[in-house]
């Protein structure tokens, strides 16, 4: 099987911005260079040939290459707890636009629809389920909240394969497609 997720990958000034922000905050699992993407869409677990059916669909998707910005950090939490340190990306219509468009070409190869309300962002950091401290957390945010890049291109539409390890995700890029 494969776990794959669609995304656009900040250029480097803006991944160093990103990863100057980084640290000091206890129990966060910080992405490194490699890691940092603006998600698209999540695919999910897919078998050799549907992850064929995949990339053909996506290839097809053409869309106007997004001007964007990073704009403030936040925070998701899953089952009640801190779990995701991000960066808001915006605007969010353009990437949303995107995300329409790629959702359209996956239903297409058979992937359902993500039910889940589209946010655009750049991972930052994980936590494991005891390793956040709420009022750190909310120190660094804080800290961070005027976060902010100059405008910025992401050119290319990317899927990834991510390979899940004991110390973390690995994402490798199976593909790669420019924007117009």
């Amino acid at each position: 099987m494969h776990r794959l997720f669609v995304a656009l990958r900040p250029p480097p000034a803006i991944r160093t911005l990103l990863l100057d922000a980084m640290g000091g905050l206890p129990g966060a699992r910080w992405q490194d260079d490699e890691q940092l993407h603006c998600t698209v869409r999540f695919v999910g677990e897919v078998d050799r040939r549907q992850a064929e059916d995949v990339a053909a669909a996506l290839a097809t998707v053409a869309a106007p290459t997004p001007r964007v910005r990073i704009d403030g950090v936040g925070t998701f939490e899953r089952r009640g707890r801190l779990d995701t340190l991000w960066a808001r990306v915006l605007p969010g219509e353009p990437l949303a636009a995107l995300h329409r468009k790629v959702d359209q070409a996956l239903a297409r190869a058979g992937v359902a629809a993500d039910p889940r309300r589209y946010l655009p962002h750049v991972t930052l950091a994980r936590f494991s389920r005891s390793a956040a401290d709420p009022v750190a957390t909310d120190r660094w945010i804080a800290d961070h909240a005027a976060l902010a890049s100059p405008d910025f291109t992401m050119p290319h539409l990317t899927l990834y394969e991510s390979v899940l390890a004991h110390d973390g995700a690995r994402y490798e890029a199976v593909a790669r497609w420019p924007l117009n």
